[in-house]
């Protein structure tokens, strides 16, 4: 069977309450491997050293380890790291909690300056978001745009759509949902009651319901045998009643190999009594050593694999099952609008039968005013269809139980004269046409919103289906590389012009030097020639660009439009002597393109824009008398020299040599610095996309990608993306 990759909402909810043991424990470091592992090591004065892992990437895991089981720290930590570090060193761990039963995990510290709360988001492509007290986004190793919800540095953190807890339904509502499926019993549960499909069978074996049992099929004792099920998985999370459980699995033709780890649960499960297991004191352990055997086993496999298309993983059977999954939930759409579009329809018709609906429903009402039997209206109105009344004619059913009458109401004809047919509409006889219509309308907004919901599913379960078509190629490039490794006799067959490019994308291991400069929070790039040019990202970065690091022989850059950064071409670094320097015409144009491609320019989709350059001494913060300077602008005085029409063009890149980096900048500059680059112009793409598709193009065409994954990271790329939208021009 398939190896577990990813924590589940139960797993989740049985770990909260273990991992709130160390509440008070006190942090002391922030690392990050690989772009998606956060470690955090902590001290708790009764346990002593505490390490908190939290993966999302291909792995989705949080739970505390094992000190012997964590890896040595990685090199000089990125960002987000540092900026945890700053933020978080000494907090209190005040806590976690699961949001609603969704695979979120919510972590809060505390320290007397400042709160930071951590999201660890261990669905879909997982992330895992840091932020402040109001609830701000301060940083993420990921940053999400999309219709439903934003992750993004400085904007509020929204948490995916509402999702039902099939653990605490009531039973109404459990039974409501199921009776909603066309499906049988365990894909409901799978996916309606969002149980997955290990617990959904489980569920159905502990509740003694065939699993392939159609809904329509289901007796409410059935139903009330699932329920029951369910509520006493919850009752044993929550009170801590757990008996964890690894599951093993015996490897195929191989007697001396160890048994591979399949599953961890926090209580064994009915579906594993064929498997083997092993059994621990708490589910945090059993979590611990679960992923730390499963790490081991995936290494030795990956170093001396006795047979790869043996070890290979079952991709196409995981594609096609979230295929078939996306082709689930697109019906479910369809049906969500077909159904929203119907009642809307319906309350239209109200409306356009106004006169003929409020006849029926007064001569109901008044006939219940002075007790008339609901079998006595029935009849009386039968009388009336048969001599020709048509607001009896349009009465098809009268149900006195639910208070209700059933009217059926011609639709409009088409363009081509055709009729329309008929839809029939309950109406709740106590009230007026206006509140049936609204009643109607309200449905389908309720309907509407289920559709919002499934939109939101499926755009998850596509990028899971992404991650396996990711995961699938990187595979398969490995393979490949590690059949042709031994390929080198030095012919050069295939080579061609670009033999500084085409050496680095063909290595199997990149080794990582990293910077460490102190213009890299600003926008920045280095021409052609060499010379540094930094732009600032803000109001703030602009006042300080001109105030700390302009410097006598500089140039300062700026664009006609309004809403642009203070650019500056430096002549020196800033605690370097600076001399004149006769900057060339090549050199001036690529600052120019640099101011312009991050103005507003680029944001308004125009494909180039005007730029005029001035000395240092020109610049100024003094007003003319009765005027107002905004923090950020600048007084130029003195003649400008301009550049006119220069194109709104960035490329970015992954750099090599002599450092390891990713860059961004005009293309002019960077072509040549990169081993790989991709250029963009304006267009549709939001920023991040437009990062993520840059990543996954430049990731493709280096044999390390795990050099990529470090160095260039869909974030790292985002940051020489200017604002606004962005289309790939090569």
């Amino acid at each position: 069977m398939d190896q577990k990759r990813e924590l589940s909402s139960i797993d989740l909810a049985a770990l909260v309450t273990e991992l709130n043991r160390y509440e008070g424990a006190k942090v002391d470091k922030a690392y990050l491997y690989d772009d998606d592992l956060l470690r955090l090591k902590l001290r708790d004065f009764d346990r002593g050293r505490v390490e908190l892992m939290i993966e999302v990437g291909d792995i989705k895991r949080a739970h505390a380890a094992d000190p012997d089981n964590v890896a040595d720290a990685p090199g000089r930590p990125p960002n987000f790291a540092k900026m945890l570090r700053n933020r978080m060193s000494g907090a209190d761990f005040a806590g976690v909690e699961q949001y609603e039963f969704d695979r979120i995990l919510t972590f809060e510290f505390e320290r007397e300056d400042q709160n930071t709360t951590l999201v660890a988001e261990l669905f879909g492509q997982g992330n895992v978001a840091a932020l402040d007290e109001t609830g701000e986004v301060i940083g993420a190793l990921s940053t999400v745009r999309l219709k439903s919800r934003t992750v993004a540095p400085g904007s509020q953190y929204e948490y995916p759509a509402s999702r039902l807890n099939p653990l605490t339904v009531s039973r109404g509502g459990f039974d409501r949902h199921m009776r909603e499926s066309d499906s049988d019993v365990v894909r409901t549960l799978a996916t309606q009651l969002n149980l997955g499909g290990l617990y959904a069978e489980e569920v159905c074996t502990r509740a003694g319901v065939p699993k392939e049992t159609p809904i329509d099929e289901a007796t409410d004792d059935q139903l009330g045998a699932l329920h029951d099920a369910l509520s006493r998985i919850d009752e044993r999370l929550r009170s801590g009643d757990v008996d964890p459980r690894v599951y093993e699995e015996s490897v195929d033709d191989d007697a001396d190999r160890d048994p591979r780890v399949v599953d961890v649960t926090p209580f064994p499960l009915a579906e594993h009594e064929d498997l083997p297991s092993v059994g621990f004191d708490s589910f945090n352990a059993a979590v611990d050593e679960y992923f730390h055997r499963l790490g081991g086993e995936e290494t030795e496999e990956g170093e001396a694999p006795a047979d790869a298309s043996a070890s290979r993983p079952d991709f196409e059977e995981e594609i096609a099952k979230q295929e078939r999954i996306i082709e689930q939930q697109q019906g479910a759409i369809e049906g969500f609008e077909e159904q929203a579009q119907a009642e809307r329809e319906r309350a239209e018709l109200l409306y356009a039968n106004y006169d003929l609906v409020d006849e029926v429903i007064s001569t109901v009402r008044e006939a219940r005013e002075n007790e008339v039997p609901w079998d006595e209206i029935g009849e009386t109105l039968a009388a009336g269809a048969e001599r020709g009344i048509p607001a009896a004619e349009a009465v098809v059913d009268v149900d006195g139980g639910e208070g209700t009458v059933t009217v059926e109401l011609d639709e409009e004809g088409g363009e081509d004269g055709e009729s329309g047919g008929s839809v029939r509409v309950e109406l709740d006889a106590s009230e007026g046409v206006e509140v049936n219509a609204d009643r109607l309308y309200r449905e389908a907004k309720r309907v509407e919103e289920k559709k919002e919901g499934a939109m939101a599913a499926i755009e998850s379960t596509r990028e899971e289906l992404e991650a396996v078509k990711e995961r699938k190629a990187e595979w398969e490039e490995k393979q490949a590389a590690d059949d042709g490794s031994g390929d080198d006799d030095g012919d050069g067959e295939g080579e061609d012009d670009e033999e500084y490019e085409t050496d680095w994308l063909a290595r199997s291991s990149i080794p990582i030097r990293s910077p460490d400069d102190w213009f890299e929070r600003f926008r920045w790039f280095h021409t052609s020639t060499g010379y540094l040019v930094i732009g600032g990202r803000n109001a703030d970065q602009n006042e300080e660009l001109v105030k700390k690091y302009m410097s006598k022989h500089d140039r300062f850059f700026h664009t006609q439009a309004h809403g642009g950064p203070v650019t500056l071409l430096k002549a020196s670094g800033p605690s370097e002597s600076s001399e004149p320097v006769d900057f060339s015409e090549e050199t001036l144009r690529e600052a120019a393109q640099f101011a312009v491609s991050y103005s507003s320019d680029w944001k308004d989709g125009r494909g180039a824009g005007d730029a005029y350059m001035v000395e240092p001494d020109q610049v100024s913060k003094t007003p003319e008398s009765g005027e107002y300077i905004e923090k950020g602008s600048f007084v130029i005085r003195g003649d400008r020299t301009y550049f006119e029409d220069v194109a709104c063009r960035i490329a970015v890149g992954v750099q090599c040599e002599p450092v390891t980096r990713a860059i961004g900048g005009p293309p002019s500059a960077i072509v040549d610095r990169a081993a790989a680059h991709v250029t963009f112009e304006p267009g549709m793409y939001a920023q991040n996309d437009a990062a993520m598709m840059a990543y996954r193009n430049l990731k493709e065409r280096f044999n390390d990608q795990s050099f990529v994954r470090k160095v260039a990271s869909a974030d790292l790329l985002q940051e020489f993306l200017p604002p606004g939208g962005s289309d790939i021009v090569d």
